[in-house]
């Protein structure tokens, strides 16, 4: 494709699920009834938090800045998706392009790091109890909370910035339904050395790095769980994490199933298999997982909702 303007005038096509035509329509209706649940889970959660005192505490502060990464990740891919869905070609025009990867990856990435905040919180709630107060105390929090999305906020800056960077001047099909850096480095006709570069370490900090993090505070919660002496005692303990645990097996797995691998083995089937699972599935699971396994979140709910009484 001629290039006048790299900068301006680039339009990428985004594949989405083409090779699959007699699966458009079907898959509209699939993956809007699941953006639709999606934006009213997360939002039922933000109002519940917002206009109830007894959900002001770290865990649903933590809970609240979740619930809008969940927000900003699917609605960063979902419009454009299930426009591409109803079309035959679906067009993007670069500055769009950049815009989506930006969301995308900040949101995402946010969601990584506040994942591990979040099993940090429950470490102390129940490896500490007597001490939760004055160690998650409301300064910290929002630090925490601040942290995380200013770091990945500028974290995404810097691979958005290297990406514009770069020239594209071949072929314009980006082999996926929404626009993601391996993709597109495959479609640069300049080099990408740097960008494999800053791409290894963000996969060794947000997975490795963060994964080991979690996992050392849900061996610590583990261990202190099992030192309960009544059934009881180790049922309530296990429950105020066991759906924060559910959600970060099921992040994390989408994540290791694509991600934490090297540029030239990039899949476009797994990575789009592991889009739908982040950017669709959690975003609708999420709100369902905290809202169920949780009383609290119910009772905050039936107050400012009256359908929910029944």
């Amino acid at each position: 494709m001629a290039l006048i303007n790299e900068t301006q005038t680039i339009q990428f096509i985004l594949q989405g699920f083409s090779e699959h035509p007699e699966l458009r329509i079907p898959l509209f209706f699939v993956f809007l009834s699941l953006y639709m649940v999606a934006i009213t889970g997360n939002v039922l959660i933000i109002t519940a938090i917002i206009f109830n005192s007894s959900l002001h505490n770290p865990m649903y502060f933590f809970l609240f800045n979740l619930a809008t990464m969940d927000i900003i990740c699917t609605s960063s891919v979902m419009p454009k998706m299930l426009q591409g869905l109803l079309l035959e070609k679906n067009h993007i025009s670069y500055g769009g392009c950049m815009a989506q990867l930006y969301f995308l990856t900040w949101s995402a990435s946010s969601e990584l790091l506040l994942l591990t905040v979040m099993a940090y919180d429950r470490y102390v709630a129940i490896c500490h109890p007597l001490h939760y107060g004055t160690m998650m105390s409301k300064t910290l929090c929002s630090l925490l909370a601040s942290a995380v999305w200013v770091l990945c906020a500028f974290n995404t800056a810097i691979h958005t910035g290297l990406m514009m960077r770069l020239s594209f001047c071949g072929p314009n099909v980006v082999t996926h339904f929404f626009c993601e850096v391996p993709p597109l480095l495959l479609l640069s006709c300049s080099s990408t050395y740097v960008n494999a570069i800053m791409i290894v370490l963000a996969d060794a900090f947000y997975g490795i790095l963060n994964f080991a993090m979690t996992l050392v505070s849900y061996t610590l919660i583990i261990s202190s769980i099992l030192k309960i002496r009544t059934t009881e005692g180790k049922k309530k303990a296990f429950s105020t994490c066991s759906s924060h645990l559910i959600v970060v097996s099921m992040y994390y797995t989408a994540v290791f199933y694509a991600y934490i691998s090297p540029v030239s083995s990039y899949s476009p089937e797994k990575s789009k298999l592991a889009g739908v699972l982040y950017t669709m599935l959690s975003p609708t699971l999420n709100p369902l997982i905290y809202t169920l396994r949780n009383k609290e979140v119910k009772l905050a709910l039936r107050k400012i909702l009256p359908f929910f009484k029944n």
